[in-house]
């Protein structure tokens, strides 16, 4: 046996020491600014309206570019693509105007016939590239899709070459926020229409960098975009994006010199860093939420009693101390407290084993019950290990007599799984993408979202009154009056318990010294094109 484990850990170290080496000679070989990234996991796909995982957007980021972006600090909407904006008194109506000479990856131009199709592919389920996906975010942030009742948008039209406008049913308060998240990338449509399934593995946008090459499970290469529009960007020649699972290996693998810059530091890693004058670390109070969700159609997860009792049963402390090192808040509300339309009134549920005992037994499971307890394997940023915390919560259910069997899978099949509802209770979370309350409330925790196989909502929760607070807040244009409803909103999910919300973690990220031109933005965003490295 001691043999066998010596040759094993040989053979784990020439992998790791390849790994480095072979992106050392990536480096070097192919001249010009390169930068490794180093990251947790691979990308699902690189069609943006394809996926709603942050490693597959990580590239789709530097790869397209939306009708309008956010702010590099903040969630203001900046121009994009469109270079102005203006919409009706009644909010019904929105016109765009469009760049000029600005061209896709492929050499096509981009103009208002291009984000007509856009829109049209992504809106339509008969539209004949409306293929490859489930499309889940444009039904996730504009009410369903065309033919649904909710669908919000009539229609999409080009006036002139360079003027787009959009026809609304209804208000809809975070439009134009929406228009800035990374789905809504503009594609090529002559990329599209070629084969719009393998255009996943091949994307064209009009972004800072193109798409060279994949290689699954390892990296996803791009390189400078030559003609990008923003003049004089972007500073770097090529980008590497290299999947490391582990959080420690990659830390290692920055420190030794085979990544530039990584994501996902355990936290006490981060301390590391932090004192080390080679690197620098980058910190950024997190948009985001990591939690517990429960299948609320099934059996016992039904019983509201039994979701307050697991709540009661979930010490958010001892997790925040034991896993983020301290990084991290604990979650009362589904959305940060940074976040507009934060409930501040409404009270957690404490930590207290006797009182989930109690709703256990008024629930009628006296000697609690068995569950199955799915638990991510890959780190996220709201959720550093994932198994870990699994086990740690098991221990304490185990005390009120739920016996949870902690299942895991890759992290593609984990999304898959609980999109179609397989689980009872699974580990999950979510970084905001725009900036207002929508994301998070709508996205994650209305009854329109439950559509499978890539249900938002993946705790199937339905409450019409939490759906008519959120659509009417969805509707309305004054921050002050939609806030309102979120604050109702927030009371009556904390009552249903759906969720146990854990944690809002601090995102980290860390990079050699002579890396410059990195903001690190609320949204995980990456912006890249403005990145440097010293010759």
């Amino acid at each position: 046996m001691r043999k066998r484990f010596w040759i094993i850990n040989l053979a784990a170290v020439f992998l790791f020491s390849s790994v480095l080496v072979g992106c050392v000679e990536k480096k070097t070989a192919t001249g010009g600014k390169t930068l490794v990234y180093g990251r947790g996991a691979d990308s699902k796909l690189l069609d943006p309206i394809q996926v709603t995982d942050g490693e597959s957007f990580k590239p789709i980021d530097q790869i397209f570019d939306k009708l309008v972006e956010y702010d590099k600090e903040s969630t203001e909407v900046v121009p994009g693509l469109a270079e102005s904006w203006e919409t009706s008194a009644d909010g019904l109506t929105w016109t765009f105007k469009l760049r000029k000479n600005v061209q896709f990856h492929d050499g096509t131009p981009f103009n208002a016939e291009a984000v007509v199709y856009n829109f049209e592919r992504w809106m339509d389920p008969n539209h004949p590239e409306h293929k490859g996906g489930e499309f889940p975010y444009y039904g996730y942030m504009f009410g369903g899709f065309k033919g649904d009742d909710g669908h919000v948008i009539e229609s999409v039209t080009a006036l002139d070459e360079y003027t787009v406008q959009f026809k609304l049913k209804k208000p809809l308060g975070p439009f134009l926020s929406n228009l800035a998240m990374s789905p809504f990338g503009i594609a090529s449509p002559a990329a599209v229409k070629k084969d719009p399934v393998k255009f996943a593995q091949n994307p064209v946008g009009t972004g800072p960098f193109k798409f060279e090459s994949w290689k699954k499970n390892d990296s996803v290469v791009l390189v400078k975009n030559e003609n990008f529009w923003k003049k004089g960007q972007p500073k770097l020649d090529r980008i590497i994006f290299k999947s490391i699972p582990d959080n420690a290996a990659r830390y290692s693998a920055l420190k030794s010199g085979g990544i530039d810059m990584m994501d996902g530091l355990n936290p006490n890693d981060a301390h590391l860093i932090r004192q080390d004058s080679q690197f620098r670390l980058y910190e950024q109070p997190g948009m985001n939420v990591g939690y517990l969700a429960f299948h609320t159609g099934k059996k016992p997860l039904d019983n509201v009693k039994v979701r307050q009792a697991i709540n009661h049963a979930v010490n958010k402390e001892a997790i925040i101390k034991n896993f983020y090192a301290g990084q991290a808040i604990p979650a009362v509300n589904p959305i940060p407290p940074m976040m507009w339309g934060y409930n501040d009134q409404v009270q957690d549920y404490p930590f207290d084993l006797n009182k989930a005992k109690q709703l256990l037994e008024e629930a009628g499971y006296p000697d609690g019950f068995e569950i199955e307890f799915y638990a991510m394997t890959e780190p996220r940023p709201y959720m550093p290990n994932g198994k870990k915390i699994a086990e740690f919560i098991q221990a304490d259910l185990a005390k009120i007599g739920i016996r949870a069997k902690i299942v895991t899978y890759d992290w593609q099949t984990y999304l898959d799984l609980t999109g179609k509802g397989e689980h009872e209770m699974a580990l999950m979370g979510w970084n905001g993408d725009n900036g207002d309350p929508d994301n998070f409330l709508y996205v994650l925790l209305d009854k329109d979202n439950t559509r499978m196989p890539d249900a938002g909502n993946i705790a199937f929760y339905k409450s019409d009154q939490v759906h008519e607070l959120l659509i009417r807040a969805q509707g309305l244009t004054s921050q002050e009056e939609r806030s309102k409803l979120y604050l109702e909103a927030q009371k009556l999910i904390k009552n249903d318990a759906p969720w146990v919300p854990i944690a809002h973690a601090t995102d980290t990220y860390a990079a050699r010294k002579d890396i410059t031109g990195f903001v690190p933005h609320p949204t995980t965003q990456l912006i890249m094109e403005n990145l440097d490295v010293k010759e």
